[in-house]
């Protein structure tokens, strides 16, 4: 879907897909970007005058942040859990954070491949409280390739 020019995505409105499977309860997702190494070359001119370049160098792996309540979903608990076994083989899954506009169409996808659990934290617990508990969850991936609708 084409946005008008004083529309934009709202922050509010993603999703997550393992392997093509949605993940639920989620609350937030952070630090989701790419960096790419940066060759910096010197030489000199045929005055002899010197000269600085620089080239886009190799893409470096990355890493985000997913929040979610924690709840009682296996797919998702068993996919950390095979992370944190060092069953590699099968921790190693295709991860998809979805963009949607207010109808919930996609409009930007983030495909992380190779993706696995590094880190898993959860919330203080608390006598008293009245939160939920979450977790954060540490996505690693090797390589994000991103969609535009």
């Amino acid at each position: 879907m084409a946005f008008d020019k004083q529309d934009s995505a709202a922050a509010h409105n993603f999703g997550l897909q393992i392997d093509g499977v949605m993940v639920e309860y989620l609350q937030k997702v952070s630090g989701l970007g790419q960096k790419q190494d940066v060759i910096e070359f010197k030489q000199n001119s045929a005055q002899g005058k010197p000269t600085t370049g620089k080239l886009p160098g190799v893409p470096q792996a990355g890493e985000c942040q997913v929040v979610r309540a924690t709840t009682g979903s296996k797919v998702f608990s068993d996919w950390i859990k095979k992370s944190f076994e060092g069953d590699m083989s099968s921790a190693r899954k295709n991860a998809t954070i979805i963009q949607m506009d207010y109808q919930s169409n996609p409009v930007r996808r983030f495909n992380l491949r190779n993706a696995w659990c590094s880190d898993q934290q959860f919330d203080d617990l608390e006598a008293g409280s009245t939160s939920a508990v979450t977790e954060t969850i540490t996505i690693t991936y090797e390589e994000m390739k991103i969609e535009e609708s």
